[in-house]
């Protein structure tokens, strides 16, 4: 196993254990900002006061981490001024490992399907086990092996 083979596993342990642990973390109807502020007793015109704005900023700002448009450090801002703190994950659906398993069946079939294509103008065609072997083959060594356009789109 190669160096770079070790930290990639260790990436992929550290994001499918942080997945694991945050998977029933999900956001309150009213945003996490607004439910920590209420569970505190605390008013959006005291958080306000706390952050030296107005009490409208900090609405528009409960409303922004809703639909997406509050920055991370606003939102860093307004836990601290809670007395909070604020932390974020990047989570997959699934596990990382099946991410990259299907992203490396696409690409074997895609090669596969292009290869038949040529194959069949010089009637040289596969049959669909044949197929299927070679895209399970390929499969496996493209992720054993990822080649640098792991990640790029076909035009």
């Amino acid at each position: 196993m190669s160096i770079k083979s070790i930290i990639s596993k260790q990436y992929q342990d550290k994001v499918n254990s942080t997945a694991l642990k945050a998977s029933h973390i999900e956001l309150p109807p009213e945003g996490w900002l607004c439910t920590v502020r209420k569970a505190l007793g605390m008013s959006a015109a005291q958080l306000a006061r706390r952050l030296g704005v107005t009490r409208a900023q900090v609405s528009k700002t409960e409303k922004g981490e809703l639909n997406g448009t509050v920055s991370l450090k606003t939102l860093q801002n307004m836990a601290e001024a809670m007395g909070c703190r604020l932390t974020y994950a990047i989570i997959p659906d699934t596990n990382v490992e099946d991410i990259l398993a299907a992203r490396a069946q696409q690409q074997a079939t895609r090669r596969v399907e292009e290869a038949h294509k040529h194959m069949a103008l010089e009637d040289q065609t596969l049959s669909q086990d044949q197929i299927t072997f070679e895209v399970d083959r390929l499969q496996k060594d493209i992720l054993q092996n990822p080649p640098a356009d792991f990640w790029d789109d076909e035009a």
